[in-house]
């Protein structure tokens, strides 16, 4: 951004999609508004009506400092602190995977079968646990949809506990949403039992790991990523528990890495204690969640 020349919005934000394109953005024009609009204070859509607006010096070194930074690698997400997941926005640090759209999957599934299951009259809340919760995005969705329901969401990391906590209150569903330190189900009573398990484990093999987008690979936490050599490893050990936990009839609602496929759907066989299968495809057809019903009645 040369000083001598007049920065208006518009001419920063052409600016910025260029460097940031040369610099390997994969959406350098979104990446320049969501930065502009933090480093201005204001909402994406106020930038269309300010293109020909004269930008502040604060504006624009807050601004150049952000870009430098995403050309460097740094998600924009971490850089403006927040990202939208089902219409709601949660705050994000790098302690916590930044939410994708392909987790939406999970609770439109279980939204699904709460609105199944609403035909029999019940005497109590649902019961639901969300595994590895990270900001808490599938706990306060499930919450914030289901008035009657009480959630335990569990994550092995305390400071990604503290991301989730603040995303509760954000939301107003510290009431119904009930924080726990625990590796999957490690440390939860074993007579507690759930209508619904929701969770996206970690799914990456060491492979796939190696081939991730170096901004992902560099800045989001390896542990909620990496699940060992095969990709496989905590499913395994998730299924077994969620089979223990779960209500006769409950459902497991899991992410899944389209790569695993064939490996998930042999580590269910292989658990026996699930009597409904369904694989949930995403937008672009990848196979993204698997709903799994507990057997017995």
């Amino acid at each position: 951004m040369p000083e001598t020349e007049t920065w208006t919005i518009g001419r920063l934000l052409t600016w910025t999609t260029d460097y940031l394109t040369k610099h390997g953005a994969d959406s350098p024009r979104l990446d320049a508004e969501v930065l502009l609009a933090a480093a201005r204070n204001c909402q994406r859509i106020d930038l269309y009506t300010a293109f020909d607006e004269v930008a502040s010096d604060q504006t624009r070194i807050a601004f150049r400092e952000l870009v430098r930074r995403r050309a460097e690698g740094m998600p924009v997400a971490y850089l403006v602190g927040h990202r939208e997941f089902y219409a709601l926005s949660f705050y994000v640090t790098p302690d916590v995977l930044i939410p994708r759209p392909e987790t939406e999957f999970i609770i439109v599934s279980l939204l699904d079968l709460v609105k199944d299951a609403q035909r029999q009259q019940r005497d109590r809340p649902w019961q639901i646990a969300d595994v590895g919760t990270g900001s808490g995005i599938l706990a306060v969705c499930a919450a914030r949809h289901i008035p009657s329901a009480h959630v335990l969401a569990l994550d092995a990391s305390p400071a990604a506990l503290k991301v989730a906590r603040r995303n509760l209150r954000l939301h107003d569903v510290e009431q119904r949403v009930e924080l726990q330190p625990s590796d999957l189900f490690e440390d939860v009573p074993p007579q507690r039992r759930f209508d619904f398990i929701l969770s996206n484990p970690p799914y990456v093999s060491e492979a796939e790991f190696r081939e991730l987008p170096v901004d992902v690979r560099s800045y989001e936490p390896r542990q909620a990523l990496l699940a060992g050599p095969q990709g496989t490893e905590v499913i395994e050990r998730l299924l077994d528990q969620a089979a223990m936990r779960l209500e006769p009839q409950g459902w497991l609602l899991c992410e899944i890495s389209p790569s695993i496929e064939a490996e998930v759907r042999q580590r269910i066989d292989d658990c026996g204690r699930f009597s409904e299968v369904e694989v949930v495809r995403d937008l672009a057809g990848l196979p993204r969640v698997v709903k799994l019903r507990r057997n017995g009645r």
